[in-house]
């Protein structure tokens, strides 16, 4: 298993996966047009991949992407008497059925939290599904605070 950030050859698995992921979970869009879907994740995940604020981490197994996590970089403003940090928000945790229970996506996110830390990213966000909650607790996470939110109507 090689565990690596996804590079463009990625790009029609990532989509897939995304896809697979939604329908897995909410069988309701299903029916959505895959080929308008395809248009729109491959934009995001071209820019996405040639930016400096997404990383996509893999793992993949002789060529195919076994499961994925993508993290965003939020900057925060500077302030005084202190080096400022960005802060991560991770999201699009997916793992193919497959794969699952086999600890590979602990270690991908083994490799990102040391990738945290190398980066002295400030901290991780992560929004679990009730499923996902002591996944995220064997590899070191808690929880938090709840945030808050504003919903414009």
């Amino acid at each position: 298993m090689n565990i690596r950030l996804a590079e463009e050859k990625d790009i029609n698995q990532l989509i897939k996966m995304r896809w697979d992921n939604t329908i897995e979970f909410d069988e309701s869009k299903k029916d959505e047009s895959y080929e308008e879907f395809i248009k729109e994740c491959q934009t995001f995940l071209e820019n996405a991949l040639n930016s400096n604020q997404w990383f996509i981490w893999v793992a993949e197994d002789k060529g195919k992407i076994a499961s994925h996590i993508y993290i965003e970089l939020i900057q925060k403003v500077p302030r005084p008497g202190r080096i400022t940090h960005p802060f991560v928000y991770m999201t699009n945790v997916y793992t193919i059925p497959e794969y699952r229970n086999g600890g590979v996506g602990s270690k991908v996110l083994s490799s990102i939290n040391k990738w945290i830390k190398e980066n002295k990213y400030e901290f991780v966000i992560v929004w679990p599904s009730d499923e996902a909650i002591n996944y995220y607790k064997k590899n070191g996470y808690v929880h938090c605070t709840e945030p808050m939110e504003y919903i414009p109507s």
